[in-house]
Order: structure tokens, then C-alpha cells, then sequence
């Protein structure tokens, strides 16, 4: 006691460090779907390293080991011979130089007809709609005969035109259902609004439209690129020409060409085929599940 004044000491007792601690029976009500979960991320992902591990193998790895054992020394020039011998360095740029300009075209032309028509009102608009959906479900391989004579008659053949012309017609339509899907929902008052602002129908689609729909744009870009990167029927159709070959029927004619001793350069070969779709993938694979998401909601 000081002047009449009583001054109390307290002891601040620390609070509990708070624990998070997960029940066991959660855990345990949570482990098959974990389990679930990993098992199918391993069935995607072990190919890939499988292949990529093969390409690193030498020749006699291959006869005196296991196809799962890893490689004993990493065989790097297994990938210069298939670059340089096995012309994969060609048939890489074939690839390319077909399948941009027809991505290129398919995304343009779809997002334009899909904002024509569910944006703007016009006659024959509904026929037009038709027509597209009748194009999802003509196969391929009912009129690949018919494009081979008319291609063959016009001399388009064994050009990339012909591939280009090709994957654009087919493209087209699903690119178009899908963005339509979208433009469906789209809140016309953000189109009145901008309208009444004073803006034209090509800024609405430039400055307003596309912007919205960039996610969904990029998705369907990505499902093009993995169906003109991959496939083989139209290719080799097409282009007989060695060398106008894409990655894909140049792959065919180089493991015929190595036969069955040269695994290493067509591991090689075949790490180059893949490695585009998986690259393209990782960097566009969070815009790709926000259009997925978008149009699940909207959907």
C-alpha cells in the first residue's frame, strides 16, 4: 500500500496455444477418396514419365532390362538423332505451320459467328444455328473420301492448305456451340448499357464481349490444339508427301523406319510429340478450369 492507493499485480496466464487437430475418424472417412484421388493422378501422369524415362535409355537397356527399370545412363543423343535422323526437326515445323493458322482461324471465326448469333438478331439466324450443329455430328471419316477427291481435283493435296481447310471446317462448328453457350447468358443490360453510351457493335464485341468470355476462349482453343496436334487420320490422308508429313504421321514412318532395335530415338520422338500438349497445358490449365467452372455455372 502507497499513498493510500493499492496497486495489484496480476499474472497474465498465456491462452492455450490453440491445436488444430483432425479427428482420426475424419481422416479415415476421408482416406478413399484420397486414395482415389492419387491413383488417378498416377494412371495420368506415369505415362508420361514412362516415356520420357524410355527416351533417356540406350539400346541395350532396352533388351537386357525391364521396360519399367530406369535408365541406367541418361542417353541424351537419343533425341539429336531423332531431331536430325529421324526428321523430326521437319515434321515438328510442318505441324506448326498447320495447325496455328487453323487455330487461328477456328477461334476467330467461331467467336464471331457465336457473337452474331446469340448477340445480334437477324433473319435466318436460327438456320444458321442449325447448320452449325449439324457440323458436330458429321464424323470425319464419312466425308474424308469425298475431300480426298475434291482436294486431289483442285490440287490441293499434299499442301498444308488442304490440312488447314480441314481443320478449321471440322473445328468450327463445336467452337461456336460452346462460345454460343456462353453469349446465351450473357447480361444483355452491360450490352444496352454500352449502347446507350454510345458505343458501336464493334466496340461492344472487342471492348465488352470478348473480354468476358476470354477464359472459355482459351478453353476451347486448348480442346482444338489437342485434337490438330494429335491427329493422324487427316495427315496421312492428305499429305503423302515425306515432306509435308506432321509430327504425328512422321512418328508413324519413324518407328517403321528404327524398327524394333532403335527404341531410344522413338522414345525420343515421341517425348517431342507430347511435349507441346503438356507444356500448352501447364500454362493455360487455370484459365482452362475457370471456363470449365464458368460454364458449369452457367450452364
Amino acid at each position: 500500500m502507497n499513498g493510500g492507493t493499492k496497486t495489484m499485480h496480476t499474472t497474465a496466464t498465456p491462452a492455450p496455444a490453440r491445436t488444430t487437430r483432425v479427428p482420426a475418424l475424419h481422416v479415415l472417412q476421408r482416406l478413399p477418396v484420397t486414395l482415389l484421388v492419387l491413383l488417378v493422378v498416377f494412371v495420368a501422369v506415369y505415362p508420361v514419365v514412362w516415356i520420357f524415362l524410355s527416351s533417356l535409355k540406350s539400346s541395350v537397356e532396352f533388351s537386357s532390362s525391364p521396360m519399367w527399370a530406369l535408365p541406367q545412363a541418361l542417353a541424351w543423343d537419343n533425341y539429336a538423332r531423332a531431331w536430325t535422323e529421324g526428321h523430326m526437326s521437319r515434321y515438328f515445323l510442318n505441324s506448326v505451320l498447320a495447325v496455328i493458322p487453323s487455330l487461328a482461324l477456328v477461334i476467330v471465326l467461331g467467336v464471331m459467328a457465336a457473337f452474331g448469333l446469340e448477340i445480334m438478331r437477324w433473319r435466318l439466324s436460327n438456320v444458321a444455328s442449325l447448320v452449325f450443329l449439324i457440323g458436330i455430328m458429321v464424323p470425319i471419316q464419312i466425308v474424308i473420301l469425298p475431300l480426298f477427291t475434291v482436294y486431289f481435283k483442285v490440287h490441293l493435296l499434299d499442301t498444308r492448305l488442304a490440312l488447314i481447310l480441314t481443320y478449321t471446317a471440322f473445328g468450327l462448328p463445336l467452337v461456336v456451340f460452346f462460345l454460343a453457350g456462353y453469349f446465351k447468358t450473357f447480361a444483355r443490360e452491360i450490352i444496352e448499357a454500352a449502347i446507350v453510351d454510345g458505343a458501336n457493335i464493334y466496340q461492344v464485341f472487342f471492348r465488352i464481349a470478348l473480354p468476358m468470355v476470354m477464359n472459355a476462349l482459351v478453353t476451347v482453343a486448348l480442346v482444338q490444339f489437342f485434337f490438330m496436334w494429335n491427329d493422324l487420320l487427316v495427315s496421312l490422308t492428305f499429305t503423302q508427301d515425306p515432306d509435308m508429313r506432321t509430327i504425328q504421321s512422321g512418328l508413324l514412318a519413324f518407328t517403321g523406319q528404327y524398327g524394333q532395335r532403335e527404341w531410344g530415338p522413338t522414345f525420343a520422338s515421341i517425348a517431342l510429340a507430347v511435349a507441346p500438349t503438356v507444356l500448352v497445358y501447364l500454362l493455360l490449365n487455370q484459365m482452362v478450369m475457370k471456363g470449365m467452372a464458368a460454364g458449369a455455372v452457367k450452364g
